[in-house]
């Protein structure tokens, strides 16, 4: 089991941080809401780790503290939330909201995260209720820290590659392509680096 990895950012293409840990680069996937606050690239940064392994890959999840990691195995083991979706689900909102969200019933917000439907929506608020009873998380964050500016897609105009590169993590997320490509052109400034516009439209969306 892989719990914890400290190394150097090497490249970043949301949802997706490769980290170089002794000259080994490890794949991570982090839930938005964590990769908004990773430093620059060539910057040191200690990730807690989850790993999954499936017949058909090898996955490794990253978040910025243990509490986060933990309130990512309390949703994949709700039933039919697996790792993409509880990865959606910690993208589309912090940590502390999500927590208010199942405090509260709040059914609403949850069917507009990404393969959430009402059913299961409904579902996983009971089944999170009970977990998440006792469940507090000193280092959760409220908000949504500010994004570095990412140097991906030289190929077209730094704007195009920021809105290429929001549409990708999007996608990757689970949100369809004309949903996610309509929402960018809607928040998406020529000024904004592809975190930014993430960050518009998740929360556009939610």
């Amino acid at each position: 089991m892989i719990g914890r990895l400290q190394g150097i950012i090497a490249a970043k293409h949301a949802p997706e941080v490769l980290l170089d840990v002794n000259g080994v680069g490890y794949e991570v996937h982090l839930p938005m809401t964590c990769f908004y606050d990773l430093p620059e690239i060539g910057k040191p940064v200690t990730l807690w780790t989850h790993f999954v392994v499936r017949e058909d890959a090898q996955l490794l999840f990253g978040f910025n503290n243990a509490d986060e990691r933990a309130l990512f195995r309390l949703l994949i083991k709700a039933q039919g939330v697996g790792p993409k979706m509880a990865l959606g689900i910690m993208s589309g909102m912090s940590a502390n909201q999500f927590i208010h969200s199942v405090r509260q019933g709040d059914v609403s917000t949850l069917v507009k995260i990404p393969g959430v439907g009402k059913k299961t929506a409904e579902r996983l608020l009971v089944e999170m209720k009970d977990r998440l009873k006792d469940f507090t998380g000193a280092d959760f964050d409220t908000g949504l820290p500010g994004a570095a500016p990412s140097n991906m897609g030289m190929a077209l105009s730094p704007a195009d590659s920021a809105r290429e590169e929001a549409l990708s993590a999007l996608l990757a997320l689970g949100y369809k392509d004309n949903q996610a490509t309509k929402v960018i052109k809607q928040v998406a400034l020529d000024d904004m680096s592809a975190e930014d516009i993430i960050r518009a439209a998740l929360k556009a969306m939610m």
